[in-house]
Order: C-alpha cells, then sequence, then structure tokens
C-alpha cells in the first residue's frame, strides 16, 4: 500500500508515536511523518505510507497555517506552557488592536528566528532539547523563517490575573517555530509572552478537515477500507506539470536517463508517468536541453 495520509495527530502523542501507530494499522515499517509536531500540538500531520516516503521531503517545502493564542505577561523554558515559569509582568492595562496588529505585520516576511533550548535543531551532533535537560547553555544557530501573514482571529483577552490572551492564525514555511513567534510578539510588545494554544490547520496541502484520525483509521482496517484514506503520492508534487511517458521514453528513463520531451516549454521539474502510474521527477538541465532524474518513485 503506497500513498500519504493526512492524518490528525491528537494532543498527548509524539510525531513518532503517530508512525509507530500507522506502521501497526498499515501493517509495514516504511513511513514517515513531514514536520514534527509537538506532542501538545494537535492538527494535520502528512504521513507517507510505502513509497511514498520517497516524497517526504517535497511534502516538507509546503507552507503551513496554525490558529492557536499567545498570552502576554509570562514566559517559560519551552516558551509553551509545557514549561517551568522564568518571568512574569502583570499588566496594569491591555494592548490596544492597533499596537498588536502593528506588531505581527513587523513579524511578516523573512525573519530571523532562534530556535528555543527545547527543540530537536542539532548542534554539534546534540539535539538542543538534550542540551536544556542536562542544564548545559549552547549557542543556537540562527534560522530565517518565512510568515506569509500573522493576524489576530477574534477579540483580545484581558484576564483577571494580569495577563493578556490573543487569538491568531499564522501562514509559514518550513521550518518556522510557532512558539519562537509568540515570544517574539511579546518582545515587540515590551513585555514576556508564550504560546499557550496551537493547531496546525494545514501542512502537505492538506487541511484539517482532510485528515483523518487514529480511532477513524481503525475503523476503516476492520471495514477494508483503508487504502481510502490514502491520496496519491503525486500530491506531494501537484503543482508541477504532469507528462505522459511512452514506452521508449520509458525504457531510458527507468535506467535513469535523461530525455527530451519537447511537447513541454521547459520547466524547471516535471512529473513523469507511464502506464498510468506516477514513476518519478526529474529536472531541466539547461546546458544539455534535457530532462535527467531528481527523485525515482516507482520503477516498477
Amino acid at each position: 500500500m503506497d500513498g500519504i495520509l493526512p492524518l490528525y495527530k491528537e494532543r498527548g502523542m509524539t510525531s513518532n508515536d503517530a508512525v509507530i501507530k500507522c506502521r501497526r494499522i498499515f501493517k509495514t515499517r516504511k513511513i514517515g511523518h513531514s514536520g514534527t509536531l509537538d506532542p501538545m500540538v494537535d492538527g494535520v500531520l502528512p504521513i507517507c505510507v510505502g513509497k511514498a516516503t520517497k516524497v517526504v521531503n517535497y511534502l516538507m517545502d509546503s507552507g503551513k497555517i496554525y490558529c492557536g493564542s499567545i498570552t502576554l505577561g509570562f514566559s517559560t523554558t519551552t516558551e509553551d506552557l509545557e514549561g517551568e515559569e522564568v518571568e512574569r509582568v502583570k499588566l496594569t492595562y491591555p494592548f490596544s488592536n492597533e499596537a498588536i496588529n502593528e506588531a505581527m505585520e513587523s513579524l511578516t516576511g523573512e525573519i530571523t528566528q532562534i530556535p528555543p533550548m527545547y527543540s530537536a535543531v542539532k548542534v554539534n551532533g546534540r539535539r538542543l532539547y538534550e542540551y536544556a535537560r542536562a542544564g548545559e547553555e549552547v549557542k543556537r544557530p540562527k534560522r530565517i523563517a518565512k510568515i506569509e501573514y500573522f493576524k489576530q482571529t477574534r477579540e483580545t483577552q484581558f484576564n483577571e490575573d494580569g495577563t493578556q490572551t490573543i487569538y491568531f492564525e499564522v501562514g509559514c514555511g518550513k521550518g518556522t517555530y510557532v512558539r519562537t513567534l509568540a515570544v517574539d510578539l511579546g518582545k515587540k510588545l515590551g513585555v514576556p509572552a508564550v504560546m499557550s494554544d496551537l493547531t496546525r490547520l494545514k501542512s502537505g496541502g492538506f487541511t484539517i478537515g482532510q485528515a483523518k484520525s487514529l480511532s477513524q483509521l481503525e475503523e476503516l482496517l476492520e471495514n477494508g477500507g483503508l487504502e481510502k484514506a490514502l491520496y496519491g503520492i503525486d500530491h506531494a508534487t501537484k503543482e508541477l506539470p504532469k507528462f505522459n511517458l511512452s514506452t521508449k521514453q520509458w525504457n531510458f528513463v527507468k535506467n535513469g536517463g535523461s530525455i527530451k520531451i519537447n511537447a513541454l516549454v521547459p520547466e524547471k521539474r516535471v512529473n513523469l508517468y507511464y502506464d498510468n502510474r506516477y514513476r518519478c521527477i526529474y529536472q531541466y538541465d539547461e546546458n544539455k536541453s534535457v530532462y535527467k532524474p531528481e527523485k525515482m518513485i516507482d520503477l516498477s
């Protein structure tokens, strides 16, 4: 069984937990996810099954959309509610919508982020969370994140304990830490902040409405309809032009050969099909005016 599953990952499990459960349901070890979700974050987690594991990186390249809340007035070690509180400042009055919107707008476009200590980023062969758990400090690498938009979704709330909750939606590129975005919003406003709730609405071209829960997968398994939960492997590169190969061209392609595709205006990359099956991704070589292999998917 090969294809891409938009899984709805529930809160309380790691992304790896979700993969392990899917391996049991689909009865294969050849399963991987594209884009980790923290344990206390729910939402869309694309899962690649069988030959689809070859296109994980293409899914990760697609944009993501999240919604959630940010609380102003305190900060934690993990930048979310899972960590220990490290700073608290009681707000005496709420920030205006104008001030919040201006701060959000200043965090759009290409921005520089420093990953949180409690993250899976590797430094000198160790993950940052390993340093954090050992109480060790290490210089964290800066990253460029692309923020398409960052906006409020409902009226902000001023709380009795002197904190303020902002409800938001953000569209962003791969590698963005929304926890860090929450903290940076607080810095723009001059107060500590924390991400207090988060749901991934879209990833890998899938929306949360398309996602199946583990319990739904179990039900499909019992009814013999598990394949219905899978999308085609070419969903990962659905924006690329499609080209059907002749038998002669396929004989070159299946052996990794380069080919000319005269029917196409030169495109950077194309999806190639043969015998009604998605076979591979080819890239254009401008120097030789031919298409050559980028990713082989199905040579059977």
